[in-house]
């Protein structure tokens, strides 16, 4: 992999402004047999999500352009030093498959939906944290995937809350969605990124650099490089299932109905 990471430019994320298209074209830059047996694909750019910040990657197929004498099937996608791998099998192999052919890429479209809608939850739970008096409470990390999908955050509640601000959380959480609201991502310069998070950024952003920033409705944002849903709306159903705090950490799980 580090031939192809020293001979590869950064590949252009065009899922982080086009978070609905589900297919566009790219120019192949390299294909190679990975070490898990799977070939791998390297495009000059992508709609492809790789899996990164919680959340699962897209899935799909990538088929030639001009005659479609290929058809590879993505069943991951990995990012490594700004380089975006597709890796996957070849359903149907080219003969010649060179650098500089033009491929059509297609995202699986419901696994993007279930993705964006458990990763914008997330966010919304983060809103609903401080909606419910837990403001000191610092979000950590957070896992997306459908098996499962939980935000943890630094700071504890008093075990004999936990059940009362479960139901909080939940009951403001479909408050707000019954609302609804516009969800916005794009780039920021680094100051005006800050003033919409609230007037500082985490310590992990570089100044001076331009973060993507993702905001539900009127309500401050925060860096995120996810795809989500464009309306707080669509992620109706939504359930706050259970709510843990330990060792100086409070973990909220939930899920979204399909």
């Amino acid at each position: 992999m580090d031939d192809h990471l020293a001979s590869a430019t950064p590949t252009t994320l065009d899922y982080y402004h086009y978070m609905s298209k589900l297919q566009s074209d790219a120019t192949l830059l390299s294909s190679f047999l990975g070490d898990d047996g799977r070939h791998a694909l390297i495009l000059d750019s992508t709609i492809f999500h790789p899996q990164g910040g919680g959340q699962p990657s897209d899935t799909g197929f990538i088929t030639d352009v001009s005659s479609s004498s290929f058809k590879f099937i993505v069943q991951d996608v990995r990012s490594k030093n700004g380089i975006v791998y597709h890796y996957g099998v070849f359903e149907k192999t080219a003969e010649d498959l060179e650098r500089g052919v033009q491929v059509l890429l297609s995202v699986n479209e419901s696994r993007r939906k279930l993705n964006s809608r458990l990763h914008s939850a997330g966010h919304l739970l983060d809103v609903c944290m401080k909606q419910v008096g837990l403001r000191h409470l610092e979000p950590g990390k957070g896992y997306h995937f459908p098996d499962g999908p939980y935000v943890e955050y630094k700071g504890t509640v008093p075990q004999s809350e936990l059940q009362s601000k479960q139901k909080e959380l939940e009951f403001e959480a479909n408050n707000l969605i019954s609302r609804g609201g516009k969800v916005s991502v794009a780039l920021y310069p680094y100051e005006e990124a800050a003033m919409l998070c609230g007037g500082a950024l985490p310590d992990y952003i570089p100044k001076g650099s331009t973060p993507r920033i993702v905001k539900l409705g009127d309500f401050p944002g925060c860096p995120c490089g996810g795809t989500h849903v464009s309306n707080i709306s669509e992620l109706e159903n939504m359930k706050v299932t259970q709510m843990r705090t330990k060792k100086g950490l409070t973990k909220v799980y939930y899920n979204i109905a399909c």
